[in-house]
């Protein structure tokens, strides 16, 4: 059975994301960050210097999770290669940009965020930065984040093969989807406000939006 929220979500994406793009979402995400006590920011960019070694290292942590191998992602071991690489070649800077980075308490967080069923491409780019940011910055925390789940409640549930390629849904690991996604950026119940509120703006907006559609439709008639 389809959950209430699953139901949500789904309309919100197929009207707001659609029309305005992912902007809206990382816009929320950005402002219930500051209304935690962060400082926040979308569209960070952040020069991550690594080796060569390690530059290559990624590329083929990636190269391989994309082929489908037989080993399962383990974001520890995967980090822990990039880190040991770092060993080797000679330091090159690059340029990476987080969709939502936000600071609190000392602590720097970065998010890629991306829709509900990120495509094989999508996914490893994400990949790439959240590795090269881990190697990078060690005290920061990074984030692949899925703002719901429309396969249940836990992340063990979800059912969308391509980014399980590259990442580990059923362990700790960089995924935040659904509820923690929500509750990282503000807090434990975030999530439940979230729902509450865009119920409440829902219950606001559809009327209007009822009667938008049927004057449009009056002067399509007309014309």
């Amino acid at each position: 059975m389809i959950s209430p929220e699953a139901i949500f979500w789904s309309r919100f994406e197929r009207s707001f994301s659609t029309s305005f793009g992912q902007s809206v979402i990382e816009r929320i995400s950005e402002l219930i960050a500051i209304g935690a006590g962060a400082t926040a920011s979308r569209q960070r960019e952040t020069l991550v210097t690594l080796t060569t070694t390690q530059w290559d290292e990624v590329e083929s942590i990636v190269r391989r999770a994309r082929s489908g191998g037989s080993t399962p992602p383990s974001w520890d071991a995967e980090v822990a290669a990039v880190v040991a690489a770092g060993a080797y070649g000679v330091t090159d800077t690059r340029r990476v940009i987080s969709d939502l980075w936000w600071t609190k308490e000392g602590v720097e967080h970065f998010m890629s965020i991306k829709t509900v069923k990120p495509n094989l491409d999508q996914t490893a780019e994400a990949k790439r930065d959240l590795l090269r940011l881990t190697a990078s910055h060690p005290e920061a925390r990074v984030y692949f984040g899925l703002y719901y789940n429309p396969y249940g409640e836990a992340a063990s549930d979800y059912g969308f093969s391509p980014p399980q390629r590259l990442f580990d849904f059923s362990a700790v690991s960089p995924v935040l989807i659904g509820a923690a996604y929500w509750d990282k950026l503000g807090g434990p119940g975030t999530y439940e406000e979230v729902l509450d509120i865009a119920a409440e703006v829902g219950d606001r907006m559809v009327p209007r939006l009822r009667e938008y559609a049927e004057r449009a439709a009056v002067t399509d008639v007309a014309l």
